[in-house]
């Protein structure tokens, strides 16, 4: 029970590695605000959660939307009297319409960074306001990407919406370790099911050619990033602040 009694907050909650993250930290004895849209997911996850004897609470927000995440972090606090550890883990991918930077539609690269770094930007500011009020520090998981690590991607909205969470990351843990604050970046590797893995328009092949890339020869699945982000989150990771950690079976090196 490393995390007894502590309040999570976790964006993107309804499935993958924010459902799986929030699995692992309710076995922790945290607390879990489970939020993210579609509504459905959330109330899923959260009935699991809830169902299985653990405290969860679910509040459907888009994150893009800084009146929803303020709202979300106040129903949370109002709801469990207070907020611990922040999750910023919601983003999608839009696959076939995120193409070469020359032909890629404003409105994707906006709605792509609305979501995976706009959201995380609002959750962070939020989230931090409200560690500051209550004065006793906080921890912060930034959920990232592999694709931070180089200009390989097919994806330059998505793949460049990820670095720049590699940089917040390490804003925060310079400028808040004053205030109690520890922020750190977890990047997954390529996971079985991407973010919004219905658009992609060849899954089988993707995973073929991943899987020999990948020295473990798999792709990953939630269940492999949630331990890293709660270890970040509990206090045997006390003194790790500023870092991002490749979660991606050897890919990046393989």
């Amino acid at each position: 029970m490393k995390l007894k009694d502590k309040v999570a907050l976790i964006t993107g909650a309804g499935s993958g590695i924010g459902a799986a993250t929030a699995r692992m930290m309710a076995v922790e004895g945290a607390k879990i605000a489970v939020t993210g849209i579609p509504a459905g997911g959330v109330q899923a996850v959260t009935a699991e959660l809830t169902g299985a004897g653990h405290s969860a609470l679910a509040i459907p927000t888009d994150v893009s939307q800084a009146d929803q995440i303020e709202a979300a972090i106040a129903q949370t606090v109002e709801h469990f009297g207070r907020l611990d550890i922040l999750v910023p883990n919601a983003g999608i991918q839009l696959h076939q319409e995120d193409v070469n930077l020359h032909q890629l539609p404003e409105a994707v690269w906006d709605r792509t960074h609305d979501v995976n770094y706009r959201g995380v930007y609002l959750t962070c500011k939020f989230g931090l306001a409200q560690f500051l009020k209550q004065g006793e520090g906080g921890v912060i998981v930034i959920v990232a990407s592999v694709t931070a690590m180089s200009g390989r991607s097919g994806n330059p909205a998505y793949m460049s919406g990820k670095h720049g969470l590699i940089g917040l990351n390490r804003y925060i843990a310079v400028h808040y370790a004053g205030h109690g604050v520890r922020c750190n970046a977890v990047c997954p590797g390529a996971l079985e099911r991407t973010p919004n893995h219905d658009l992609h328009p060849d899954a089988a092949g993707r995973e073929a050619r991943l899987k020999e890339s990948i020295p473990l020869g798999r792709l990953g699945r939630p269940e492999d990033i949630a331990p890293f982000i709660t270890f970040l989150a509990t206090p045997e990771a006390a003194y790790a602040t500023g870092a991002y950690f490749l979660v991606d079976g050897g890919l990046s090196v393989g």
